[in-house]
């Protein structure tokens, strides 16, 4: 099949070092709010990317929750696919595509659980049925069935009715401590901005680099 229809220019915006922070919160904060303003659906959708003790790659899309300037912070089985992986290599990056904006934001660095009382606060401010979701959920195992999961999914509920579920210990939040952060923005005839903040003894230093 020949793609070559679906190429395009880009050309809405630039990025210029002279006009960036020495801290890339300060722009990804920013870029992050022009997503929202611009209604774009879930913002806060990226590609956590994992590997396994076996050198072998692994990606999928999970929900930023919060973002400070320790990390980025999402929340998942610890025994999924993801969970596995970072334990035995806790080492990960996270990709931000906004196409509407002709943007693009890489993360790299350190994955560590969130403390007991953030994954709890988190947990008992989901919807009564996402939690038990999360709960009945062998997440990335094999099933034997979609009724399997509705089954379990409907007795925990009859049972939530006579409490509140509380976070099982497999279930929790991570932040991804980073260490580099690349911002993308397309430009005409693929000359595109490549800013990238890497830290280095506890500073962040800016570089261009080559589209």
């Amino acid at each position: 099949m020949d793609l070559h229809d679906l190429r395009k220019q880009y050309e809405k915006n630039r990025l210029d070092e002279t006009e960036l922070d020495s801290d890339p919160f300060g722009l990804f904060r920013k870029w992050f709010q022009e997503a929202r303003e611009k209604l774009i659906e879930e913002p806060n959708a990226m590609v956590l990317s994992t590997v396994s003790l076996e050198g072998k790659p692994s990606a999928r899309v999970v929900l930023l929750k919060a973002f400070h300037e320790n990390g980025f912070e999402f929340f998942t089985n610890y025994e999924s696919r993801k969970g596995r992986q970072l334990a035995g290599n806790p080492y990960a990056s996270l990709t931000f595509f906004w196409p509407q904006l002709e943007r693009q934001i890489r993360i790299e660095g350190k994955v560590e659980k969130v403390p007991d009382a953030v994954s709890d606060q988190y947990f008992g401010e989901r919807p009564l049925e996402s939690r038990i979701s999360a709960i009945v959920s062998p997440q990335s195992q094999r099933i034997p069935s979609r009724d399997f999961l509705e089954n379990a999914h409907r007795q925990l509920l009859v049972q939530a009715n006579e409490g509140s579920p509380e976070r099982p210990p497999y279930w929790g939040g991570y932040v991804l401590i980073p260490e580099l952060i690349e911002f993308w923005q397309g430009r005409p005839n693929r000359l595109h901005d490549r800013m990238e903040y890497v830290k280095i003894d506890g500073k962040w230093e800016l570089h261009r680099l080559a589209p």
